[in-house]
């Protein structure tokens, strides 16, 4: 049960090992998410996806008929799960850069390693699924610098809209990995007065989400200042 009154978060498990699949949709399930359904291989799961509309995917990078990316693009793009409109957590034996931003640029919302700690995983499900990118512990700077780069290659914005003194502390707290209450309680504000400096801030960038809100503060070094 929830400690509010939203249901728990719906969550599809793929992986091609059976007893890590297992092991992790079981920790899931303890921890309050509803795990709906689990998959071995990329054609399994947009097929489990298509037919179960999770809130969430966990997937692994390597599958034995593709890759993790695969994943991502077929429930993406206009394939069998098609308008999939959830999160997606890369959890792989990998850490290779390469594979940490073939993800990321596929539409990853995170990347984390396998050997992080069982109680690890299950906070970056959940923080995954609250609209927070996570990245384990050395992957954050390198996904987002590198992001950075290839983004100031392709085309420069003419010009930042002006933010307010209020919406870049929400701005940098965020970038922080702080979740809109957390960042209300330090800020000694409400919640909703976070979250209406969030859609404020959304707006004013013309972005979608907290996802991609997120990556705009660490791209433009919101988190640095302490």
């Amino acid at each position: 049960m929830s400690h509010d009154d939203r249901p728990p978060a719906r969550v599809v498990v793929v992986d091609d090992h059976p007893l890590w699949r297992e092991a992790l949709s079981r920790d899931l399930d303890q921890a309050g998410f509803a795990v709906v359904g689990t998959a071995g291989s990329v054609a399994q799961a947009l097929r489990v996806v298509a037919a179960t509309r999770p809130d969430l995917v966990v997937v692994d990078l390597m599958l034995p008929d593709g890759s993790g990316v695969e994943v991502i693009r077929g429930l993406r793009g206009p394939g069998a799960a098609g308008g999939f409109g959830g999160a997606v957590l890369i959890v792989s034996a990998s850490g290779e850069q390469g594979d940490v931003l073939a993800a990321v640029q596929a539409g990853a919302s995170g990347y984390v390693v396998k050997s992080a700690r069982p109680e690890e995983l299950v906070d970056a499900v959940r923080r995954t699924a609250a609209g927070v990118p996570v990245f384990s512990a050395g992957l954050a700077a390198l996904v987002l610098g590198e992001m950075s780069r290839a983004e100031r290659d392709v085309t420069a914005t003419p010009s930042t809209p002006r933010l307010t003194a209020r919406e870049i502390e929400v701005l940098r707290l965020i970038a922080k990995g702080l979740s809109a209450r957390d960042a209300a309680a330090r800020l000694g504000v409400s919640h909703r007065t976070v979250q209406n400096h969030v859609h404020n801030v959304l707006g004013k960038l013309q972005l979608r989400n907290r996802v991609e809100l997120t990556r705009f503060a660490l791209r433009e070094g919101y988190d640095d200042a302490s």
